[in-house]
């Protein structure tokens, strides 16, 4: 017979970490489930079992709420099909002091220029290309593939 009618102390221990790793899986999963648009609101409960030492089950079960998270800002994208920017020439708008970010996505090798702030990146061809920089210059500018001379984007930083 057992005088010790609990659980002990590393039993309790080992229960709680199980729950909390539980929790864990529980919201990378939730997480990862949801649509990158809707913040998430997300109560997870999970349960914990684990034989004592006196042949009884002993059940954890604990609740957390996670708070909303702000979503990543989504990055605008160009994309080029056969040299030609698809939809028409894209209106990128940025404030005056925030960070211009968008992504050019071609079948079609060339420079991606962005005038005004003279940037260059090179594009392979099914390849693509991000820009990230801070809008200190307020205007409209161009954004095209520089051999081609084909314009496929334009830049508008208001101050």
């Amino acid at each position: 017979m057992n005088d010790r009618p609990g659980l002990s102390g590393i039993q309790r221990i080992a229960l709680i970490v199980g729950a909390i790793a539980i929790l864990v899986v529980a919201y990378v999963v939730i997480q990862g489930a949801g649509d990158d648009e809707e913040p998430a609101t997300t109560a997870t409960q999970a349960t914990a079992t684990e034989p004592a030492a006196t042949g009884t089950t002993q059940t954890a079960t604990t609740q957390t709420e996670t708070e909303e998270t702000p979503a990543e800002p989504v990055i605008p994208t160009v994309r080029v099909v056969d040299a030609k920017p698809q939809g028409g020439v894209r209106k990128l708008e940025f404030d005056k002091g925030e960070q211009v970010r968008f992504r050019v996505v071609s079948d079609t090798a060339d420079h991606i220029h962005v005038h005004g702030y003279d940037l260059m990146k090179d594009v392979r061809a099914g390849g693509s290309v991000t820009f990230s920089f801070k809008g200190s210059i307020d205007g409209r500018f161009e954004v095209e593939l520089e051999d081609r001379g084909e314009q496929i984007a334009e830049l508008d930083v208001a101050p």
